[in-house]
C-alpha cells in the first residue's frame, strides 16, 4: 500500500527496505514519492540524520538482506544451566 503523503526518516527507511526487493520503482510509490530522484534524495536525508552511511538505494537493500548484526550471542550451554 502506497503512503499518502511521502514518507521521511525512520519510516522511509523501513519502507524502502521492506520494499526493496521489488524495485526502487515500487519502494518509492510505497514510500509516496512518484519521482525516483526526489526519493533518493529523501533516503539519503534520512540514513544521515541517523547516521547511516547512503551509498546507493541497492546497498540498503542488500544491507537489509544480509540479516540484522546477530552480535554477541550470550546464553548458557545447556538448558539445564538456566
Amino acid at each position: 500500500m502506497a503512503a499518502s503523503t511521502p514518507l521521511k526518516g525512520a519510516e522511509l527507511i523501513d519502507c524502502a527496505r521492506a520494499n526493496g526487493s521489488f524495485g526502487i520503482e515500487v519502494a518509492a510509490q510505497r514510500s509516496g514519492y512518484d519521482d525516483i530522484d526526489q526519493f533518493q534524495h529523501a533516503l539519503k536525508q534520512a540514513c544521515d540524520s541517523i547516521g547511516v552511511e547512503f551509498h546507493s538505494f541497492d546497498a540498503l537493500v542488500k544491507l537489509s538482506e544480509s540479516g540484522p548484526d546477530q552480535g554477541v550471542i550470550i546464553a548458557p550451554d545447556t538448558s539445564s544451566q538456566l
